[in-house]
């Protein structure tokens, strides 16, 4: 059986030394695979990202317990930049760009890893993916539209050649054909670049449609489990991401999931 590129054994994390955010999570995700993490606001899921990242120390958070197992080695709580140069690069939400620099400089900022090696067919690799940003090259990127600072941001990763992608919200704020389109993108490069791809994601139905696994979260906790295309079909999964019962109430998962039990045993 294959070994998983990354794992997370029970992992809690800690902010400030009193604030718990994650409260034993386990996760695997499989070399080129997408992996999906969905859950309302709250839940824990950039959290997650940012322990695999090393980002966790400049908010003051920490794992306080639980491994980060990636390519067999433990990572949990080492610096940024030594995870970066283990091959994990973190997209942040809210597409941050320098934005008195132009696109192509911008971009060549995501080769810091690899300084000093030949970078002009990453451009073309990353223009390959996102023609829009061939025709923004040399414009400020602080000028850029929404999705194109999103296409920015993700051709500035891809330029540091991750091997374990980590994509936070890529389609929020974006109109609906620039979120099928970001879509469409991240599946080429899982599929073309072999880049294996955790995505944060509230836009559910999108997200399982590209992704192989999911996992849905709620209040620092892994709730439910399964392959993409189960995850779509199932009713409580739906229930969930629909946010209202028949009667207009708000449901959180567990709440569907306790329906569900009562209704077994009717």
């Amino acid at each position: 059986m294959d070994q998983p590129l990354l794992q997370l054994n029970n992992i809690s994390v800690v902010y400030s030394d009193v604030i718990q955010v994650l409260k034993g999570i386990s996760l695997c995700v499989m070399q080129n695979h997408i992996v999906s993490l969905l859950g309302s606001n709250g839940a824990g899921k950039t959290t997650t990202l940012k322990a695999i990242s090393g980002l966790l120390k400049p908010e003051n958070g920490k794992v306080t317990d639980g491994t980060i197992l990636y390519q067999g080695s433990t990572i949990q709580n080492q610096s940024p930049e030594s995870i970066t140069r283990c091959g994990i690069i973190q997209v942040l939400e809210g597409r941050q760009p320098f934005k008195y620099l132009t696109v192509e400089e911008n971009l060549r900022v995501g080769t810091a890893t690899r300084w000093g090696k030949p970078y002009h067919q990453d451009l073309e690799r990353v223009y390959h993916y996102f023609p829009a940003l061939l025709k923004r090259r040399k414009g400020l990127a602080g000028y850029c539209s929404g999705g194109e600072l999103q296409m920015l941001v993700m051709g500035r990763a891809l330029m540091a050649h991750p091997q374990l992608l980590l994509l936070d919200e890529p389609s929020l704020g974006l109109a609906p054909l620039v979120v099928r389109e970001i879509f469409r993108i991240i599946r080429m490069i899982n599929e073309e670049e072999g880049t294996t791809i955790v995505l944060v994601e509230q836009n559910a139905r999108m997200a399982l449609q590209i992704a192989h696994h999911g996992y849905v979260m709620e209040n620092g906790k892994i709730v439910m489990e399964g392959a993409a295309g189960d995850l779509r079909e199932n009713p409580d999964v739906r229930e969930f991401y629909l946010g209202m019962s028949s009667t207009g109430n708000i449901k959180s998962y567990s709440d569907v999931k306790s329906y569900r039990r009562r209704k077994r045993w009717l």
